[in-house]
């Protein structure tokens, strides 16, 4: 059995970052190994990687800098974030920007499937529902792929969200000015029904969506050309005050090919007008529907603010989409661990109550290390006196 010079500084585990990072275990086993360029080992493996992506964003650490400091000089991150050997800024920025993107995305998609069989699905009444929306992340000038306007630099993700499971599913990432209505199509699957603000109204998309078996429910403006086909009875008492079968847009110009479902109802003395292909569902059931697009922007600004995933480590296309992998991946660890330990949703509550127990099983690793140490320091002298 091999041993080492100093017992204490062996890896350490942090029971609690264990028990968060669990679903990974088998995750890793399977995806596409990361292999160096050339003839010398990796600094940094595709684990050290993952690793540090997500003690970044559970950490709230505020810049590249800043996370390499800590795995240098903080006790749970040189033993259970860093490398063996350490990492140097170099080598860290490098990694980030060039190599791990096609084993994360492996591990975002392997991940999210597996939360899908782990947490419990809300609206199952409504079927298989897809939030989808964009996010403008600021940019810096030297991030010249980053194109948005004179002067400003902003890149763009796209993300498809679970609302039955409060977590993200699909991402796609542009520039600024990148247009978010063609990730419809690549981010919902046929069978599964998009909630979209009226941004993404498109009458020609309405009728290729529905060629391609990917429904819809997506808000549409006020003013939208109506032409009826036929009137649905709408309940007393109902938010909802309109429920037809309609072609939508101006004839001749931009109208629909296939007939659709247009339902209008009043919240807040403010009326909403939603067009679907789901004539399965009541008027009701719609207006409930699209209300759950805002399951994506509580998403966006807890994501923001709590995992400071658009703190920049990176400038490169690539950089980037890694970091937000990293912090998309760090979430829906938090989702799952949150419904293991607590049977809850994500809350910065349990977060933070996450945080404190790492650090305090760090001391209290510390602490059994050093007494360790100092009963070998007693005990030896007295064997080696019995000796002679």
């Amino acid at each position: 059995m091999p041993y080492t010079m100093e017992p204490q500084r062996r890896k350490k585990k942090a029971r609690s970052f264990h028990q968060l990072t669990k679903p990974l275990r088998k995750i890793l086993k399977k995806i596409t190994p990361l292999l160096a360029r050339g003839n010398r080992d990796l600094q940094m493996t595709f684990e050290d990687q993952l690793n540090a992506l997500i003690y970044f964003h559970l950490e709230e650490h505020s810049s590249g800098r800043h996370l390499l400091q800590v795995l240098e000089e903080d006790e749970f991150a040189r033993d259970n974030i860093a490398p063996q050997d350490g990492i140097k800024k170099s080598s860290f920025f490098e990694a980030i920007n060039s190599r791990g993107l096609e084993q994360l995305l492996q591990v975002f998609e392997a991940l999210y499937a597996e939360a899908s069989s782990v947490l419990p699905k809300e609206y199952s009444q409504l079927g298989d529902l897809c939030v989808i929306d964009g996010s403008l992340i600021d940019a810096v000038l030297s991030m010249y792929w980053a194109d948005y306007r004179q002067g400003s630099k902003k890149a763009k993700v796209h993300i498809g969200f679970d609302p039955h499971r409060s977590v993200p599913s699909k991402i796609f990432l542009t520039d600024g000015k990148g247009d978010e209505r063609p990730f419809v199509a690549q981010i919902l699957s046929p069978g599964q029904t998009g909630v979209m603000d009226r941004y993404y109204q498109c009458h020609k998309n309405f009728d290729q969506w529905q060629e391609d078996q990917k429904h819809f429910i997506c808000r549409i403006k006020v003013k939208t050309t109506k032409t009826l086909i036929q009137n649905q009875a709408v309940n007393s008492g109902s938010l909802v005050f309109y429920d037809a079968i309609v072609l939508l847009g101006t004839p001749g110009v931009n109208q629909t090919q296939k007939p659709l479902r247009v339902v209008g109802y009043r919240v807040d003395s403010v009326d909403y007008w939603v067009a679907t292909d789901r004539f399965d569902l009541t008027a009701d059931q719609i207006a409930f529907a699209y209300k759950l697009r805002w399951t994506i922007e509580t998403f966006f600004g807890w994501w923001k603010r709590h995992l400071k995933v658009y703190h920049l480590i990176a400038r490169s296309q690539h950089g980037l989409m890694v970091q937000i992998l990293g912090g998309l991946i760090t979430y829906i660890l938090l989702a799952t661990y949150c419904h293991d330990q607590y049977r809850e949703k994500v809350s910065i509550h349990r977060v933070r109550e996450l945080r404190i127990k790492i650090k305090n099983e760090t001391l209290a690793m510390e602490e059994t290390s050093q007494s360790l140490s100092s009963e070998d320091h007693q005990v030896f002298p007295q064997a080696l006196f019995a000796k002679t």
